[in-house]
């Protein structure tokens, strides 16, 4: 990954960055941090907001555009929704919620078989992280105090598809309660379908 590539991958899965915070985290001079954030501006790629400090001095932050955001893969969005359309028109509801299961019950398997060889809580949330990330949500986790665990996702490749049929995102909350086993609540803190750039899911131990 090139370091405009990784401007933007930086600005994904942190959120809005200063230019002095990316050339710290690129190895670059504020200057050279700068040139990268207005070249992707003039491609209509980043943005930026004004946001007062401390000190009441506005502080440059930028952030992905809508096209920005397109650029991370999206597993075509338009024909995801077209058939979920078609297949709510032709089953109704009731075939929907049968299509959401087979989904489920796949990725179920799938996400079994990473955890197979995890043992203590931190270690099936890493596996599942792992699994996640290959699916293209960009996943991390994150230790707190408290011994509980965020798991982050960064990007949603089916986001489109949500939009259309929430019980996508409803159905991927049980999931994540059946595979991580039943020594642990999950709970969902920050959703992108209510607006946050991320979606982030608490897991605590029980």
């Amino acid at each position: 990954m090139n370091t405009a590539e990784q401007t933007l991958f930086l600005i994904k899965t942190r959120g809005p960055q200063t230019a002095q915070q990316l050339a710290a985290l690129l190895d670059l001079t504020s200057m050279g941090a700068r040139r990268q954030l207005e070249a992707w501006q003039e491609k209509g790629m980043l943005t930026y907001e004004e946001v007062a400090d401390k000190r009441g001095r506005p502080s440059r932050r930028w952030l992905l555009t809508e096209a920005g955001h397109a650029r991370f893969p999206d597993r075509h969005a338009d024909l995801t929704v077209q058939l979920i359309d078609q297949v709510r028109g032709l089953f109704g509801d009731a075939g929907l919620d049968k299509l959401i299961a087979a989904r489920e019950a796949v990725s179920e398997q799938q996400y079994r078989a990473h955890l197979r060889n995890a043992d203590a809580l931190p270690e099936r949330v890493a596996a599942l992280v792992q699994a996640r990330s290959s699916d293209g949500y960009m996943a991390e986790v994150e230790t707190r105090d408290d011994g509980s665990l965020l798991l982050v996702e960064n990007h949603c490749p089916i986001c489109a598809a949500a939009r259309q049929c929430q019980q996508f995102c409803r159905s991927e909350l049980d999931l994540f309660q059946r595979v991580l086993g039943p020594d642990c609540s999950v709970g969902r803190v920050e959703h992108m379908l209510n607006g946050a750039r991320r979606c982030v899911y608490v897991i605590k131990p029980i």
